[in-house]
């Protein structure tokens, strides 16, 4: 087996070493993708909940308020039995008139804030089912991701041991060149067209180059990129 034909073998493994090493950090930045993509529906659960708080909060506040306005008539009415005089009497009808108007007021208020908690309440159990439905689904996809890195990395670990073997059929100073110019170019080995145009970098090379290839004088590089180049 020829040298060149050694490192082409070599560099297939590498290729499927990149590929799977690629994968392997797109796996993790993938499930982040999907976990963002809830955020949107977890924010609008947060929104629903705050309105159904106010809301809550609101009927609360109401319900208060009558009571105290109820508690206020209840203490007038005390009072005015111990009265003496009728001046005295109507004043106090007077007043508890007004407060009773305020009451019926703050009860039509009330009314209208209990209606608005039901509304609330639905819109904070659609929201938060439909984050349940995209949470399975995104929670399934991460699940397949997992099991995906986790072939990756077995993978990887087959194909290194693979190519420390391939590495066996190269004498040092060969894999030496190569394994530099890894660092920096890929593929690392190319093919040199009829016309001496280096498919690497696609410049035209000159004729010595083609002749070293074409006569199989060792390794060979591409004078523009230094890739190595074969026919």
């Amino acid at each position: 087996m020829s040298v060149v034909q050694s490192l082409l073998d070599l560099q297939e493994i590498d290729g499927r070493i990149r590929a799977l090493q690629q994968e392997s950090k797109d796996i993790p930045q993938r499930k982040s993708q999907e976990s963002a993509r809830l955020q949107g529906a977890r924010s609008l659960v947060e929104q629903a909940k705050n309105d159904l708080k106010s809301a809550q909060l609101t009927v609360s506040k109401l319900e208060g308020d009558v009571k105290a306005l109820r508690d206020k008539i209840l203490e007038l009415k005390k009072h005015q039995a111990q009265l003496k005089t009728n001046k005295e009497f109507s004043a106090y009808n007077l007043e508890i008139a007004k407060i009773e108007k305020d009451i019926d007021v703050a009860e039509a208020n009330l009314i209208g804030s209990m209606d608005h908690v039901t509304p609330c309440k639905t819109v904070l159990d659609e929201r938060e089912a439909k984050l349940k439905e995209e949470q399975s689904v995104v929670d399934a996809y991460c699940a397949e991701l997992d099991a995906r890195l986790a072939e990756v990395q077995a993978e990887l670990l087959s194909c290194q041991k693979t190519r420390d073997e391939a590495t066996k059929l190269i004498q040092p100073r060969e894999l030496f060149i190569y394994d530099r110019l890894l660092t920096k170019r890929w593929p690392v080995v190319v093919l040199l067209q009829e016309d001496g145009v280096c498919k690497g970098c696609n410049l035209q090379q000159p004729p010595s180059i083609l002749q070293g290839v074409r006569r199989k004088q060792g390794l060979v590089a591409c004078q523009m990129c230094g890739r190595i180049v074969y026919q």
